[in-house]
């Protein structure tokens, strides 16, 4: 018996290749190699559909204009005038000679900008350089520039970062607003009348700020001990990263062990140390910094665990997948040509 085949320069996976019988011959069968590849139809489909997917985008557009922005700006107005003493809030008394709020006023270790910019920028750089790390091109994103796809898949974990970092903020400032606590360094910032000529432990709810050595803006803050705000932030800020440094970066496997594990120490430094320094200022009771770790801890589970998902990524089909899909169905063809009934490829 004499095999005949026929020798291809390419060889292309068919979408519908199908066996038939030869016209005569007994038990020797044709290929049909005459259909396009899955990929082609795929990108014959992809061209076909850039109308919906535009239109679906110009509408998701406008609701985030009409609908997302003001709520956004509402919130964060909201935020601001609450800040500044803009909007009513309320003021608890203090007692006479209270040596709980007898500290000098010396300034803040870690100032507010500092917390803001840490908050703000170090995360999305931190996500975009791990992305990028992680990024696998596929076989349709293989065109396009790595950074760029994966600041966009960085793009999409900080916009939920910084939704769970607003509610905590809002949280915060209503809590604050509400409870009015005076800060350990009550006296001193705001130099009420009244403990001018109060006697002994007695109690004061009603007075007025008279200090002139500062700013109108840190009277107001005076009474504004609970909870902390930058322990919050800063409890916040670390566990996420660290949370999301152990989940999407740190293996066994990786060529370097330590470097993650020491950045999230470096994260971890941050959520403790901050909080400490809240003490150590002056600034804050320790119930103050206790209330405001629990207020981050509970933000930062619920942005990981119900808006990330637990930073579980969606499977993405590699060009590695599909040349191992290729090669097994190489080796089946393969195995088709050489068993019986013997097949010919015209």
């Amino acid at each position: 018996m004499v095999r005949t085949y026929k020798v291809v320069s390419c060889f292309k996976m068919p979408k519908r290749s199908k066996v038939v019988p030869a016209p005569s011959g007994e038990g020797v069968f044709t290929i049909d190699m005459s259909s396009t590849s899955t990929l082609d139809i795929a990108a014959v489909s992809e061209q076909r559909a850039p109308e919906p997917a535009a239109m679906q985008a110009r509408q998701s557009l406008l609701w985030h204009l009409l609908i997302d922005l003001p709520i956004l700006l509402l919130v964060a107005a909201v935020c601001i005038l609450l800040e500044v003493g803009a909007l009513p809030s309320r003021r608890s008394g203090f007692r006479c000679n209270d040596p709980d709020l007898s500290f000098p006023h010396t300034g803040d270790t870690i100032s507010i900008s500092l917390i803001a910019v840490i908050t703000v920028i170090v995360p999305y750089l931190i996500l975009w350089a791990i992305e990028t790390i992680l990024h696998r091109d596929d076989e349709y994103t293989i065109k396009k520039n790595k950074l760029l796809a994966s600041a966009r898949t960085a793009a999409f974990i900080y916009r939920d970062y910084i939704y769970g970092a607003v509610v905590n903020l809002m949280v915060l400032e209503v809590v604050k607003c509400v409870v009015g606590s005076p800060r350990p360094t009550f006296f001193d910032l705001c130099e009420p009348d009244k403990a001018r000529t109060c006697n002994g432990s007695e109690y004061v709810s009603s007075y007025t700020c008279t200090s002139s050595r500062y700013s109108r803006y840190l009277q107001i803050d005076s009474i504004r001990s609970f909870p902390s705000g930058h322990t919050s932030l800063s409890v916040y800020c670390g566990l996420f990263l660290a949370w999301y440094l152990q989940r999407r970066a740190f293996s066994w496997h990786n060529r370097t062990v330590l470097l993650v594990p020491l950045v999230q120490i470096l994260c971890i430094i941050y959520a403790v140390v901050c909080p400490l320094t809240r003490i150590t200022d002056h600034r804050h009771h320790w119930w103050d910094v206790l209330a405001g770790a629990i207020v981050g801890m509970f933000s930062v589970v619920y942005t990981v665990l119900v808006l990330c998902k637990n930073f579980s990524q969606p499977a993405v089909v590699s060009t590695s997948d599909i040349s191992s899909s290729d090669g097994n169905n190489h080796q089946s063809v393969r195995r088709l040509l050489s068993s019986q009934p013997r097949v010919v490829v015209p």
